[in-house]
């Protein structure tokens, strides 16, 4: 009985961790760093759009671009200081003046548009322009689309649209698995359920093997997870496979003797009286 049950204990350990890294490597947990982007307009369902992007946390997306007055880098982080620029969700900085840096989004001033595989974070109140779009503030679109295949691509510039008199914009693009559409699971109840039991099973099996290897010091086939019992169960099996399959009769029949179809009739009898001497 102790065996029994330090077998069942050592198994339960191990499946309860195996679940435990099978919910870590899924990335269960999530952060909260969405909730400091503030929305111009904080709406549910805006909320919920950008909590999508939750997997493209604390990281800094950058790019460099060569232009005719030199080349510069455009920094992107979703809800936090791009760059270590305080407020800034982009911000775009001369490569031969570090220094010289311009905000072209801040993440207190977020809208955000999503579709089905697709998220439209929008930074607004940037730098103010000096010359050009009637000197509006600056604004930064980042147009994240579906990649199954990447977690997390690299940021590209597209344009910079500031030759118009009103909602000049800075327009990016990243690719990334994290707004992809959750494809919903193809397996049947059965099916998870054999799964289940596959794994109980294996799980079984080696825990009880190594329990019996190492600790009982079993060889040979008494490493088998209780193996009397298995065995006990085989031959109950074998012998009522045998009773119930087999039709032939244990009993022997009897031996065959032929029976005459006509009755013999009597010989008459032979007398040899005449043979005495009188």
């Amino acid at each position: 009985m102790k065996e029994v049950n330090s077998q069942s204990g050592g198994c339960f350990l191990v499946w309860t961790l195996a679940v435990q890294l099978v919910l870590c490597g899924r990335g269960v947990y999530t952060s909260d760093i969405t909730k400091r982007c503030g929305l111009v307009s904080d709406s549910n369902s805006e909320r919920k759009v950008l909590e999508r992007l939750e997997p493209l946390a604390h990281k800094n997306f950058s790019v460099v671009t060569k232009e005719d007055k030199g080349s510069y880098t455009y920094t992107f982080q979703l809800c936090g200081e791009a760059a270590g620029f305080p407020e800034a969700g982009v911000v775009q900085v001369d490569s031969k003046s570090p220094t010289k840096s311009t905000i072209i989004g801040r993440f207190n001033s977020t809208r955000v548009i999503g579709g089905s595989d697709w998220v439209m974070l929008i930074y607004e109140n940037g730098d103010a322009y000096d010359g050009h779009c009637s000197k509006e503030k600056r604004k930064a679109i980042i147009m994240i689309s579906c990649n199954s295949k990447i977690g997390m691509g690299e940021l590209e510039v597209v344009l910079e649209d500031r030759d118009r008199a009103h909602d000049c914009f800075y327009l990016f693009e990243l690719d990334s698995s994290a707004v992809c559409p959750v494809v919903p699971s193809q397996l049947s109840t059965g099916s998870i359920i054999v799964i289940i039991g596959l794994c109980l099973l294996a799980v079984y099996l080696i825990g009880g093997f190594l329990y019996q290897r190492l600790i009982v010091g079993a060889k040979g086939m008494e490493q088998f997870p209780n193996y009397a019992f298995w065995v006990e169960v085989g031959n109950l099996t074998a012998d009522g496979c045998d009773f119930v399959c087999r039709s032939r009769n244990r009993e022997e029949a009897p031996a065959y003797r032929g029976v005459a179809a006509e009755p013999l009739e009597d010989e008459p009898e032979e007398r040899d009286d005449h043979l005495l001497p009188m």
